[in-house]
């Protein structure tokens, strides 16, 4: 593990003023044992020719909207592409097994072979960062480089913060009780909600974004699956730290092959920063860049930041693939 370096702050572009719109999204079908599966991709086109794929996963509650800014900054070097894992986003409600992460990780690996751009750059966040650890794991072949922002990493004692979540876990068809906490919820107070957790300074969202915010919450609460979604994930999450030791996600991450790095934010509410450095130490290539005044979600609260970071990363992958 070493610390990240930024690139020189001139070599990222200034975020438009006002911020560029969400990406055109598309319904694609990707093959799934017994049939399809229904999942939402926004394409963020490359303005270079030269331009390598990524794809983007989101983290739990969230969409690949999440990932607007960074595509955008990204953009004269990679061609993005950003799915909305089912029952997130405008993506369909579960895979057929579940929502799991090993489910999530496998549609991920479909989604690449699917499209033909493999390998691509892979960037996770939350749940999704833990989703693409599985994913470089198992499928080396598929990754050119790994990016990871405050992935879920397995934690063994609940934060504070989280405990409140814990009869989500144990009670028999919590997702009634949660469905009738969010139907009552406004589409305002949802989104207020996400931003106040995964942001250290809920304020400095642009009103653009917290617009979008608010649609996106209106339409996660006009689907059936919204409440189930949101609950069987977090159980797939505490159900992912239980798992014998020679399958957890810490003996994944050793044995990731591809250049990783590793962000996080220093006032992350959600993943504590104490697993910044643990993380990147499990990770053989990795290097790791901890964010001060920042939250959960660096690729929205700082996205040109996170930008130079990822930019010496693409230069290393590139220069190791030439020589």
């Amino acid at each position: 593990m070493r610390p990240a370096r930024l690139a020189p702050d001139s070599a990222v572009r200034p975020l438009t003023v006002p911020p560029v719109p969400p990406w055109p999204g598309r319904t694609v079908d990707i093959d799934w044992p017994g049939g399809t599966v229904e999942v939402h991709v926004r394409d963020t086109p490359a303005t270079a020719p030269d331009a390598e794929p990524a794809l983007y996963v989101h983290g739990l509650g969230g969409s690949g909207q999440n990932w607007t800014d960074l595509a955008d900054l990204l953009s004269d070097r990679l061609d993005g592409q950003a799915i909305d894992l089912p029952g997130f986003g405008r993506s369909g409600p579960a895979l057929p097994g579940g929502y799991s992460q090993e489910g999530y990780a496998e549609l991920v690996i479909r989604w690449i072979e699917a499209s033909g751009r493999g390998p691509v750059h892979l960037f996770g966040n939350s749940l999704g960062g833990a989703v693409v650890i599985r994913a470089a794991a198992r499928r080396p072949d598929l990754v050119r480089t790994l990016t990871l922002i405050s992935p879920a990493m397995p934690v063994y004692r609940p934060r504070a913060t989280h405990r409140h979540m814990l009869p989500v876990l144990v009670v028999p068809r919590v997702e009634r009780v949660v469905e009738r906490i969010l139907r009552a919820a406004t589409p305002h107070q949802m989104a207020q909600g996400m931003v106040d957790v995964c942001f250290a300074d809920p304020t400095s969202l642009p009103e653009q974004r917290w617009d979008e915010a608010v649609a996106e919450a209106e339409h996660r609460l006009g689907v059936p699956w919204g409440a189930v979604a949101y609950v069987r994930s977090v159980r797939g999450l505490v159900a992912s730290y239980l798992v014998p030791p020679g399958r957890s996600l810490w003996r994944l991450a050793g044995q990731i092959q591809a250049p990783t790095l590793v962000i996080w934010g220093h006032r992350d509410r959600m993943v504590d920063v104490k697993l910044a450095t643990r993380t990147a130490k499990a990770i053989p290539n990795s290097r790791l860049l901890v964010l001060r005044g920042v939250g959960h979600t660096a690729q929205l609260e700082s996205p040109r930041i996170v930008a130079r970071a990822v930019l010496p990363l693409l230069d290393r992958k590139i220069r190791s693939a030439v020589g």
